[in-house]
């Protein structure tokens, strides 16, 4: 089957450029060879961030996303941590 388009907002734009770059690199890879074949492989958030999954980058880094099935697009909204920082 067809891996899901990926598509970033504009927040997960400006944290991907603050990414090192290999960082950015592991980034790609998640994104193209794990998520978009199988986007619920991440951890299904709840609350406010229901509906959205998160896939760990790095320790401090998570990538949070959100997908839609009908379009075959996932949503990445976060590349950076979720620490505060």
């Amino acid at each position: 089957m067809k891996p899901y388009q990926i598509r970033f907002t504009q927040e997960a734009i400006k944290d991907f450029n603050k990414l090192t770059p290999k960082l950015k690199h592991k980034l790609r890879d998640i994104l193209e060879n794990t998520i978009a074949i199988e986007p619920r492989c991440g951890k299904h958030l709840v609350g406010e961030l229901s509906g959205f999954y998160s896939y760990r980058l790095s320790y401090k880094d998570r990538i949070v996303y959100s997908v839609d099935d009908e379009a075959r697009t996932l949503f990445i909204h976060r590349t950076k941590t979720h620490y505060g920082d």
